[in-house]
């Protein structure tokens, strides 16, 4: 439910948008920004569905909670409207805008194994804005000499399993690449992955060797579900051949999950 009053205290609204970032959370944040009344007020409406604070209106929070859906599930970071776009029945309101913006952690990304591809993707990943976490079982793959950048987070795995969960958490706002260099690593970190909740997973390989990991994992109980998540081989279709390519089709396509993108050229409508 909308708390009740007016505004919420800036102190509980921003203890709330800290909450959310740290459990892994997404919410929407709505401001009006112009309009008759209560320019500036706030109101924060998490995606699990509890709100906190008020725009100063029953009818309008309502509104604004039921249109925060729809946001969030564009994926877009931020867009202002005028009431009139998705509650044309609140005349009151009719000349209200309000600014809706998406708040969530930092994305991350779980790279599972340190060679060329996942080298290079944990380098593109801390240069995109993502805060890598490396993880590979021979102590020398993962060096901090190697990776002189302080965003990528260096974990030499006693065991892959144990690493590969912890570095996942809950899974909110988590990508994982699995990248390793054999069909055991592979399919070792996938039973950890199964077992937590990702955005995004993707496995590298041929379709012959990934189909045989998979079936692999089926074959011991591994859910359909679970199985259908999984992209593999990872990455678009860039027709890329070396490790950087590799790494750059790899990110592109977490980027498109993440963002809502279809991977497609954006001059395609120019052919039809």
């Amino acid at each position: 439910m909308v708390d009740s009053g007016n505004t919420a205290p800036a102190r509980q609204l921003i203890a709330q948008i800290q909450r959310v970032l740290e459990e892994g959370g997404i919410a929407a944040l709505a401001t009006i920004l112009e309009g008759s009344a209560h320019v500036g007020a706030k109101l924060l409406v998490e995606q699990s569905g509890p709100s906190t604070g008020s725009l100063g209106d029953g009818a309008l929070d309502h509104a604004v909670v039921k249109h925060a859906t729809t946001f969030l599930e564009s994926r877009e970071e931020a867009k202002t409207l005028q009431i009139t776009e998705f509650a044309p029945e609140l005349l009151l309101w009719a000349a209200t805008r309000v600014l809706f913006e998406r708040i969530h952690p930092e994305p991350r990304l779980v790279i599972c194994g340190a060679g060329h591809v996942g080298a290079s993707l944990a380098k593109l990943a801390s240069f995109a804005g993502y805060q890598a976490t490396l993880i590979d079982d021979r102590p020398e793959f993962v060096m901090r000499e190697r990776f002189p950048d302080q965003r990528i987070e260096l974990v030499s795995a006693g065991s892959w399993a144990e690493a590969v969960s912890e570095a996942i958490g809950n899974g909110h706002g988590v990508s994982v690449a699995v990248v390793t260099r054999g069909h055991n690593e592979d399919e070792e970190c996938l039973r950890a992955v199964m077992k937590t909740n990702p955005d995004y997973i993707g496995l590298i390989g041929s379709k012959r060797r990934t189909n045989i990991v998979l079936d692999r994992l089926r074959e011991d109980g591994a859910e359909a579900q679970q199985l259908s998540k999984v992209r593999a081989p990872v990455g678009l279709d860039i027709g890329a051949v070396t490790p950087e390519e590799v790494a750059l089709s790899i990110l592109a396509e977490i980027i498109a999950e993440r963002r809502g993108g279809k991977g497609g050229s954006l001059s395609a409508w120019r052919r039809h």
